[in-house]
């Protein structure tokens, strides 16, 4: 059996293939169901869903917005169709995804723990542009962040107080799974610098855990690492998640202090909603052992959230103070593009307002995995318990720059209103807020689950635009691309 073939697999058609498309398709359509069975039937009607799922990505926020019933049961919908359609392959065949919440592990992980040779930091400093910004020049930041819509004022506000409180930083009595340890937008480095504890979980490769290591020993943290085999660390350490969810499941169970889950995986194409799906069913497996579980995501900006009124006003405001040549070339630009191309981003008084921020060129596999996290995020939350879900803001990292139409749009995007982020600073950034939520309880309480999503919202600025982001980002593409080569 090949790689391809084990673990979680997609389900198999009548005809032998795993049609992804036929799986996000189902899905969709059976979260909308409940709550919107018109949406429901145009989703399994779609006979595009690699160019027609943007559409239905958005209705499935849209439907939510009536009530946090109506939310919580187009997510709760979503993960029962995943789940149940989803399958685990192994030698004995196919079973269905539920079997990993119980199934035995194949193999036992010992834990190597490797500690930090450094001092624990003992203030938040955030890299920013060749500097580390502390004390007054981190508020300066912060305030001009928000001044600009590149943040929305309460993430600005939990970073203030992580600042207030550095004894927060270690994490005192708490673990860290960070599951996709070699991610460029994990928290791992972070974490480590400031002396936490950090169990980390990735594939077996020797050249990304020999960089974890390495992270590691200049940090000041616990590193607890899962192996299986005796020799070199780096050569045996690892787990893959696609076929090995009962075997960290186990490992992480066994681990001290207050669990916390950490989903910063991320694969190309369909191999992302495989893994995505892994880390769940693991979720759930962990759950049921450890009742105390925390859960923390990253909410990628690019896809649909509702924004409060303040965003919109902002935008309506910085739409209408556009500069004269943009609103000249506005009205032909629009006419020509049939409406496409430099739309005004909301309706003025939309409270909430929809911000549309999908990117077609990241595909519908890239967009039901993050929508399975966010579906998670928003029942563990509401079933009571700690969840850290943060919009994370654009960010030049390897997975955005290998894609030339996206490297391109982020390369003009300042022109809109949209600030790109360097990985440096969007890890620190985004593991301050995780070291927030976890000391607050996941932050203020809120009605809807939409407000929840929109707490600390550190999303670059595509929230707040004049414009909405793709009938900007096809312009901000052609300046980039002419930018880099002027």
């Amino acid at each position: 059996m090949s790689e391809e073939q084990r673990g979680v697999v997609f389900p198999a058609g009548p005809d032998g293939r795993r049609s992804t498309a036929t799986l996000g398709r189902a899905v969709v359509a059976d979260a909308l169901r409940p709550v919107d069975p018109t949406g429901a039937r145009a989703a399994e009607q779609e006979t595009n869903w690699r160019a027609g799922y943007l559409s239905h990505v958005r209705r499935s926020v849209e439907a939510g917005l009536s009530s946090r019933e109506a939310a919580l049961a187009i997510a709760g919908a979503g993960l029962d169709s995943l789940h149940s359609r989803m399958r685990v392959a192994g030698p004995d065949g196919e079973r269905e995804l539920a079997v990993l919440r119980t199934a035995p592990a194949e193999r036992q992980l010992r834990t190597v723990e490797l500690r930090g040779e450094a001092d624990p930091e003992r203030e938040l400093s955030l890299p920013w542009r060749g500097t580390r910004l502390r004390g007054d020049d981190l508020h300066r930041r912060l305030a001009a962040w928000v001044a600009a819509g590149v943040v929305e004022p309460s993430c600005a506000e939990a970073v203030r107080t992580v600042a207030d409180h550095p004894q927060w930083l270690a994490l005192p009595d708490h673990t860290v799974a960070v599951l996709g340890a070699g991610a460029e937008m994990g928290p791992l480095t972070a974490l480590l610098r400031w002396g936490a504890r950090v169990a980390a979980v990735d594939l077996p490769r020797p050249a990304l855990w020999q960089r974890v290591l390495d992270t590691a020993r200049r940090g000041a943290g616990t590193l607890l690492v899962p192996t299986s085999a005796d020799g070199d660390l780096a050569s045996t350490a690892g787990a893959d998640l696609i076929a090995g969810v009962p075997e960290v499941g186990d490992w992480l169970t066994d681990l001290p202090g207050v669990p916390v889950l950490g989903n910063y995986v991320y694969a190309d194409g369909a191999t992302n909603v495989r893994v995505s799906t892994a880390v769940d069913a693991l979720t759930l497996r962990l759950a049921e052992a450890r009742p105390d579980l925390a859960l923390g995501f990253l909410a990628t900006p690019t896809d649909v959230f509702a924004v409060p009124a303040e965003a919109v006003e902002f935008s309506v405001a910085a739409y209408a103070r556009r500069p004269r040549t943009a609103k000249l070339l506005g009205r032909p630009l629009r006419t020509l593009s049939a409406g496409r191309l430099l739309t005004r981003g909301y309706l003025p008084g939309a409270d909430p307002g929809i911000n549309d921020s999908l990117v077609p060129q990241q595909g519908p596999n890239y967009a039901l995995a993050k929508r399975l996290q966010r579906w998670r995020a928003q029942v563990a939350r509401a079933a009571g318990s700690t969840v850290s879900m943060n919009v994370a803001p654009p960010t030049r990292t390897r997975s955005v720059v290998k894609n030339r139409a996206l490297a391109a749009a982020y390369a003009g995007a300042h022109r809109f209103g949209v600030e790109v982020f360097e990985p440096a600073t969007s890890n620190v950034l985004m593991a301050a807020l995780l070291v927030h939520d976890l000391h607050t309880g996941g932050g203020p309480a809120h009605v809807h689950p939409w407000q929840d999503e929109a707490y600390a919202a550190a999303h670059g600025g595509l929230w707040r635009s004049p414009y909405a982001p793709r009938s900007a980002l096809g312009l901000a593409a052609v300046l980039g691309v002419a930018g880099a080569r002027g």
